[in-house]
């Protein structure tokens, strides 16, 4: 009698070696790159170096998911055109992640120092002239936007290997990518300065606007419509995708708004409470609103974005999260996410495989502990 395959042991084996071929791939294109600037000036490769840095230190979630997509729409395995395009994604998202850094004044990046931070640190030792400070975010700049230039490279060289219909399908998803981050960054940075809304059911439609566009989106529901649309998916297919991907991405960014403000720092990489000191106008935030004092908003309105916090503080802003209830009702948000993604995907017309490979990093996304 022959033993019907696991899906999911099928899927955790196929994504092992896509993981493997992806970096490869890229650790073939950062020496490529390194070699080229090289020959322009000895100092140039450090800018390669930092983005080969911080790509490698992430879960992959985004190249994975655009991956799975393609499996799902039917794609080749480990086919080289998808490679190439999950390549150009982990790119953009550390183009987004330096730029990041920079917006919003971090000092750390998965636990070590940020681009810019990394940058001044080098001024700084080699006892170089002006400002380290300047000097710092200026070279980030300048690496995230070589960072995006490499991203639409590779996309590039993937585009020549699919049919033309298939590569304009996901050209156009891309290009609507980029586009909304874009704006999506400045309505996070709009929303930090702005006066607060009275109204908070009007401060959460502005955080989750924030929400959908800064990160949802780009982070879930484009990766996995990109790589279905470069297999050759339908416009109806794309939508089943999205009703899949998009409360998976929002519950995502939920759940990071959580961790930004309680998570460990050995886990998150971030020192506690650092989206408090950011002056993130979260959901969460937004949802204080509904159940504090208006003495306790106040105060909390206040105290967003000061970076000279002390402990008490952040902790006294955890404790208004936890009473207004404001925690609960994200966790709740999570929960109801969660459940319409799980039931988008147990009726995504694919195999099993595929659907497989997909539940397993949307978990990934949004069961994560602090």
């Amino acid at each position: 009698m022959t033993e019907t395959p696991d899906p999911a042991a099928a899927a955790g084996a196929e994504d092992a070696q896509f993981s493997r071929a992806l970096n490869e791939l890229l650790a073939e294109f950062f020496a490529a790159e390194r070699e080229r600037v090289s020959q322009i000036s000895q100092d140039a490769p450090q800018l390669v170096d930092s983005i080969q840095r911080l790509t490698s230190g992430g879960k992959r979630l985004r190249a994975r998911l655009s991956y799975w997509g393609w499996r799902a729409a039917g794609g080749e395995t480990l086919a080289p055109a998808i490679v190439r395009a999950a390549a150009s994604l982990e790119l953009f998202q550390s183009a987004a992640l330096i730029h990041d850094d920079i917006l919003d004044r971090s000092d750390t990046r998965r636990g070590q120092p940020s681009v810019h931070r990394d940058f001044e640190r080098v001024h700084t030792q080699q006892g170089w002239r002006d400002d380290a400070a300047h000097f710092g975010i200026s070279a980030a700049v300048l690496t995230g936007d070589m960072s995006l230039s490499f991203a639409e490279q590779l996309f590039a060289q993937a585009s020549t290997l699919l049919p033309r219909d298939y590569e304009r399908a996901g050209r156009a998803i891309f290009d609507t990518m980029r586009t909304e981050v874009m704006v999506g960054q400045y309505l996070d940075v709009h929303a930090e300065v702005a006066p607060t809304p009275e109204d908070p059911e009007e401060q959460l439609t502005r955080a989750m606007a924030v929400l959908r566009y800064k990160s949802a989106k780009y982070s879930v529901e484009h990766p996995v419509r990109i790589g279905a649309a470069l297999a050759g998916a339908d416009e109806e297919f794309l939508a089943h995708c999205s009703a899949f991907a998009l409360p998976v991405g929002e519950a995502f960014q939920l759940r990071d708004d959580v961790l930004g403000v309680f998570g460990n720092p050995e886990t998150t990489g971030k020192p506690a409470g650092d989206d408090i000191r950011e002056g993130k106008r979260t959901a969460l935030v937004a949802l204080c609103a509904k159940g504090g004092s208006a003495e306790d908003i106040e105060w909390l309105d206040s105290t967003l974005g000061r970076s000279d916090l002390t402990e008490d503080e952040i902790q006294r802003a955890r404790t208004l999260m936890e009473t207004s209830g404001a925690l609960g009702h994200t966790e709740g948000l999570i929960g109801e996410l969660v459940t319409t993604a799980d039931h988008q995907l147990a009726t995504l017309p694919t195999n099993e495989v595929a659907r497989a490979g997909l539940r397993a990093l949307a978990d990934a996304a949004v069961r994560r502990s602090r």
